[in-house]
């Protein structure tokens, strides 16, 4: 179907308003080289959209600002984490803290040594955990034989020794974290993190360097302190192997931006005094004549001047047919230019063209998408402070009012109640779940990037999506051929055979057919294509036309009532018919559709049973997208969509409260997925689509988004039932290991004991979420 561009897509003069009232392009400035600072956000959305004018770290989190991705981006600078006015065009190490410095604007290459890093830290983390923790582990065995080789207080050493990589190297940021999140007060995971293993690790080195000092409860039968590197450590890893995941899932979602910049061609052919010359894309000018050859990408926005062509525009509108375009017509940055050359002038250039564009509605739309707070943070955020007052108490109480040595009593009930706290099951709650989630629902053909994706999967009430390649195959193909003599198969022979001469998809779809039904196809003498027409020859003894009315006016040809009566209710139905004439007569007609998925109906009607409102937005013509709704019985649906129309009525159901799931499989997909609460991509389409949402289907079918649905509620009730886990023991726990009991019944609660019942709710978390290996999708 043809789309009249200029009409349906804003392309902005300078003074145009857009939408939202802004000037339009407002946001898609070319950056200049010069300008070394860019437009910045946080990570982490700490305060929704807002856009800093500086690299740095984010007032409210700490965490590193990240620079929006732009079409014509400056190169890449680096800068450290720690310093950011550290700023240099080599990589290396800082002047001042001596840290890697990282890229500003990440390529590929810097976002896998970001993960290469983390990956390696992990590796030395575990390498040295693992000893420590069956070391520790050992001394719970009755006869241990490590001592054997040497006694307990060298082993201790031994812990010591090995957890000091894992300390101070490889999560050595977690400490740098939790001290900034203490400094802004802004207390998260972190927060935990950073105080529990730091007075696990303090208070073990106090019990190896000065033993003498501890009550004898708090010592093993040979006389060493009780110590907890193990925990120290193996809480440290944990917490590193949630960080690796994080930096892959980050490099999969810029991965969309670099996707759509990849649209993008370098080069131009500027055509002028008669010569081609080859230019870059930045050095062509609004009027510039450009030539654009077979296959060639079109390099910016403007009108053809000289020729013709067929654009594969799906980059743009979804739909797999490419349109005809001649003098006149405008032509798209980014799309594809078939089989013939034209010339073109430039309109549109840098951050004016369609492209720049969507790749800043992709930007603002990641950018404005806050994530939700994991349920663990959420609960930290009053836990944390909770936790620390009250080992506070603890101290001051003992200090005052406990038997000699009442300092020392202090600070060992106050390290239990930090112990006992120590975030161990409260972090593993959430990605245990999710990581046990996330493979069952790869076994079932759902590939989820994150645990919001899931969280936010189980508050969908209103489910966008589109038609061509998500509710339909995306493969047009013959839906009938009707000839007036009843001898439809030499018609599809004479057809096609015509047709194979024609790189027209629809002419695919013929040839497709006759092939299919072992017809052969005959010789063509005299083949003619009618640009934007359809294509004439000579098939045997027969003069043959094929193509839309114009072709038929073009030739004279004479059409009966009965036919056009015919193709009126076909194209009623939305489908592109093609007449077919024989020696100036037409005979007959082909009409063309795109099959509706044979589980559509199913999943969508099992979706509304769910009472999630589903609602179909497509590119194609009204007459079509009425047609698959009335097959789907879908009450809701939009036509001649582009994706500033899906990205706004996403934005306009958000602003409404609704919780919104899009469902696409093209390019043009690639904003409406990142604006939604939760974005589906169909395993069958695009790149782009596919690194822009947050699940994907594999099999690109429907009934995998009701499968999703239901693994996000087990998965969050799930999640609910191991943070239950994770707290009950500190609810119960952290008054004992204060000495609540120890007035009454004269019990303290030593700080293995806290470790234990630690231990205790990390196996209940870990149990409770392999459960989920069970569950039928």
């Amino acid at each position: 179907m043809k789309h009249n561009l200029n009409n349906h897509w804003p392309l902005h003069d300078p003074e145009e308003k857009s939408c939202c009232g802004n000037p339009a392009g407002a946001k898609a400035e070319v950056p200049v080289a010069a300008n070394e600072n860019g437009k910045y956000y946080c990570p982490m959305h700490c305060q929704g959209d807002k856009i800093y004018d500086k690299a740095g770290d984010c007032p409210v989190c700490g965490m590193q600002l990240e620079k929006m991705r732009q079409l014509r981006d400056v190169k890449i600078r680096y800068t450290c984490p720690m310093h950011p006015e550290i700023i240099t065009d080599t990589a290396g190490s800082c002047p001042i803290c001596g840290m890697d410095l990282v890229a500003v604007v990440p390529s590929d290459n810097e976002d896998k040594k970001v993960y290469r890093d983390l990956l390696d830290k992990i590796k030395i983390a575990t390498l040295f955990t693992v000893p420590v923790f069956i070391i520790a582990m050992m001394e719970m065995v009755h006869h241990n034989p490590l001592l054997n080789l040497m006694d307990a207080v060298k082993w201790n050493w031994v812990q010591f020794l090995l957890s000091l990589p894992v300390v101070f190297y490889a999560c050595s940021v977690f400490f740098v974290r939790a001290w900034k999140s203490i400094v802004t007060w802004n207390l998260n995971m972190f927060t935990l993190v950073g105080i529990g293993t730091g007075v696990a690790f303090l208070f073990s080195v106090a019990g190896l360097l000065f033993p003498s000092v501890f009550p004898a409860e708090f010592k093993n039968e040979s006389g060493s302190v009780l110590l907890y590197f193990e925990a120290a450590t193996v809480i440290l890893t944990l917490v590193l192997l949630g960080q690796l995941l994080e930096a892959r899932a980050h490099s999969q979602i810029s991965g969309a931006i670099k996707a759509l910049l990849q649209l993008a061609p370098t080069e131009a052919t500027l055509v002028k005094d008669g010569a081609d010359s080859i230019i870059a894309i930045a050095a062509i000018k609004k009027g510039d004549l450009l030539r654009v050859k077979p296959g060639d990408k079109i390099p910016v926005d403007g009108k053809i001047t000289d020729g013709q062509s067929t654009v594969d525009e799906s980059m743009l509108t979804g739909e797999p047919i490419p349109v005809d375009r001649k003098i006149g017509d405008a032509v798209i940055s980014g799309t594809i230019n078939g089989n013939k050359s034209f010339v073109m002038i430039a309109e549109k250039i840098g951050s004016e063209t369609v492209l720049s564009q969507i790749v800043q509605m992709v930007n603002d739309a990641s950018r404005s998408q806050a994530p939700i707070q994991k349920l663990a943070d959420r609960m930290a955020k009053y836990f944390v402070p909770a936790v620390i007052i009250t080992a506070l108490i603890t101290f001051l109480l003992w200090a005052k009012f406990g038997p000699e040595p009442s300092m020392v009593y202090g600070f060992i009930n106050a390290i239990a109640v930090l112990i006992i706290a120590c975030p161990c099951a409260l972090g593993l709650a959430t990605p245990m779940s999710v990581m046990v989630g996330v493979g069952k629902g790869a076994q079932w053909g759902l590939l989820i990037k994150n645990a919001e994706a899931l969280e936010n999967m189980s508050k969908v009430n209103v489910l966008i999506i589109d038609k061509t390649g998500t509710i339909t195959e995306g493969k047009p193909s013959v839906e009938k051929i009707y000839s007036s003599s009843s001898q439809e198969d030499k018609l599809l022979q004479s057809i096609a055979s015509l047709d194979k001469y024609s790189e027209h998809p629809l002419a695919q779809a013929v040839v497709n057919l006759a092939k299919s039904k072992n017809i052969p196809l005959t010789e063509v003498r005299d083949f003619e294509t009618v640009a934007g027409q359809g294509v004439i020859g000579t098939v045997g003894t027969e003069k043959i036309a094929l193509g839309n009315k114009k072709l038929m006016e073009e030739i004279g040809a004479s059409i009966s009532e009965d036919i056009e009566n015919k193709i009126f209710a076909k194209q009623k139905l939305g489908q592109t018919v093609s007449y077919i004439s024989i020696n100036g007569t037409a005979v007959g007609f082909v009409s063309i559709t795109d099959a509706i998925k044979s589980t559509s109906i199913e999943a969508i009607k099992e979706l509304n049973r769910q009472g999630i409102q589903v609602i179909m937005m497509t590119g194609d013509n009204i007459n079509t997208a009425k047609a698959v709704a009335d097959v789907l019985d879908l009450t809701s649906f939009k036509a001649g969509c582009l994706p500033e129309d899906k990205l706004n009525e996403i934005k306009r159901l958000q602003g409404e409260g609704k919780i919104v799931a899009m469902a696409g499989d093209g390019i043009n997909d690639a904003p409406a997925l990142a604006q939604a609460n939760v974005g589906i991509a169909m395993g069958t389409g695009t790149d782009v689509a596919i690194q822009s949402a947050e699940i994907t289907l594999v099999k690109g079918d429907l009934k995998g988004i009701v499968k999703a649905k239901n693994l996000s509620h087990a998965v969050m009730k799930n999640i609910r039932q191991n943070l239950f886990f994770a707290s009950i023991y500190n609810v119960l726990g952290i008054p004992i290991a204060a000495g609540l009991l120890y007035p009454f019944f004269g019990i303290l609660l030593s700080p293995m004991i806290a470790a234990v019942a630690m231990s205790f709710s990390s196996v209940s978390v870990i149990g409770n979420a392999l459960r989920l290996r069970k569950l039928k999708l």
